[in-house]
C-alpha cells in the first residue's frame, strides 16, 4: 500500500500545476514558434526594405549632405561644409516669396479641393453600390491620363482666347480677356484638376464608415436634413476630411509639372526654383537646400495641423 501511494504522489507532484518545470518548458516552445513566425516575415520584408534603403534613404542622405557644400560657382573646387546655402535662403527675399506662394497656391488648392470633393463624395456614400462604381470610375478615369496632357488641356482653355474667355466674352460678362494662365488661378486649377479624386476618395471612404441608423435617428429626434448634416455626418467624416487635406497639400507642395506648365516664371514655386537651380544653374548643392527646406516646411505644417487636430475640440463644434 506504501508503495502505491508512493507512486500515486509521484504521479501528481508530476501533473500538478505548481510544478514549475510544466510550466516552463510550454513558455520555452511558444517563444520559439514566435521566433520562426518572425523569420518568414522578416525574408518577405527585406527585398523592399533594401529597395526603400537603396533608392530612397540613401538618396535623400546623400542631397541632404550635399545641402551642407557651399561653393562660389558651379566649376569652384574650393568647396566648403557650412550653413551658407539655408543662409542664403532666408535672406534673399525672392527665395523666401516663392516659399510663401507655394504655401498659399497650396492651401488654396486645399480649399477649392474640399470644397469640390465633398458633395461629390457625399452623393458616393448616399448612392447605391452600381451608381457609386459609375461615379468611382469617373473620378478615376482622369487618373489614367498623363498629367501633361490634362495640363495641356487647361492651358487650350485658359489661354486668353482660349474657351473660358471667349464664352466670358460672348456671354457679355467681361470686357477683356481674363489672366487665367501663367498666374496663380490657372496653377491653382491645374493642382486642383489633378489632386481632387484623392480628396474625393479619403472623404468617401469615411462617409461609408458612418452609420445611416445615426441619421434616421436624428431625424426621428426631429432634426432636419441640414441640422442632421452638421451634427452627424460632418463631425463623423473629419477624419476622411483631414487625411485629404494632408495628401492634397503634400502633393500640391511637392508639385512640380502643373507650376511650370501652368504658372511658368510668374508663379515661381518652390519645386519649380530647385529644378531650375539644379539643372539650369548647375548649383547643385543650393538647389539640395532649396529641396529640403520645402520637405522641412510640408512636414512642420502637416504635423501642426494633425496634432492640432487631435488635441483641439474642433470636434466638438458641431454638436
Amino acid at each position: 500500500m506504501e508503495s502505491v501511494r508512493h507512486y500515486a504522489h509521484q504521479e501528481v507532484t508530476q501533473e500538478s500545476p505548481l510544478n514549475p518545470k510544466q510550466e516552463t518548458e510550454p513558455e520555452k516552445g511558444s517563444q520559439r514558434k514566435k521566433k520562426k513566425t518572425y523569420v518568414p516575415g522578416l525574408l518577405l520584408l527585406l527585398p523592399i526594405l533594401l529597395f526603400i534603403f537603396g533608392f530612397f534613404v540613401v538618396p535623400m542622405l546623400y542631397i541632404l549632405y550635399l545641402s551642407f557644400i557651399y561653393t562660389d560657382s558651379p566649376t569652384a573646387t574650393n568647396a566648403v561644409f557650412s550653413l551658407k546655402n539655408y543662409m542664403l535662403f532666408f535672406s534673399d527675399s525672392y527665395y523666401l516669396s516663392s516659399l510663401w506662394i507655394t504655401v498659399k497656391v497650396s492651401l488654396y488648392t486645399v480649399l477649392v479641393s474640399l470644397l469640390l470633393g465633398y458633395p461629390v463624395a457625399l452623393t458616393m456614400a448616399k448612392s447605391s453600390p452600381r451608381v457609386r462604381g459609375y461615379i468611382a470610375l469617373l473620378i478615376a478615369a482622369p487618373l489614367l491620363v498623363s498629367i501633361v496632357v490634362r495640363n495641356f488641356g487647361w492651358y487650350l482653355l485658359l489661354l486668353p482666347n482660349g474657351t473660358i474667355n471667349s464664352v466670358l466674352a460672348s456671354l457679355g460678362i467681361i470686357d477683356s480677356p481674363l489672366k487665367l494662365l501663367f498666374s496663380e488661378i490657372g496653377v491653382i486649377i491645374g493642382l486642383s484638376n489633378a489632386y481632387l479624386p484623392f480628396m474625393i476618395l479619403a472623404i468617401a471612404t469615411s462617409l461609408y464608415n458612418i452609420d445611416p441608423s445615426l441619421e434616421r435617428a436624428s431625424a426621428i429626434l426631429g432634426a432636419s436634413p441640414l441640422r442632421s448634416f452638421f451634427s452627424v455626418t460632418l463631425p463623423l467624416s473629419l477624419p476622411g476630411i483631414v487625411s485629404g487635406c494632408v495628401l492634397v497639400f503634400s502633393m500640391s507642395m511637392s508639385a512640380y509639372v502643373t507650376p511650370a506648365l501652368m504658372g511658368g516664371a510668374n508663379v515661381p514655386m518652390m519645386p519649380v526654383v530647385a529644378y531650375d537651380q539644379i539643372n539650369n544653374l548647375l548649383r547643385w548643392t543650393f538647389g539640395s537646400a532649396l529641396s529640403y527646406v520645402l520637405l522641412a516646411t510640408t512636414m512642420i505644417m502637416v504635423t501642426v495641423f494633425t496634432r492640432g487636430f487631435e488635441k483641439s475640440k474642433f470636434r466638438e463644434v458641431f454638436r
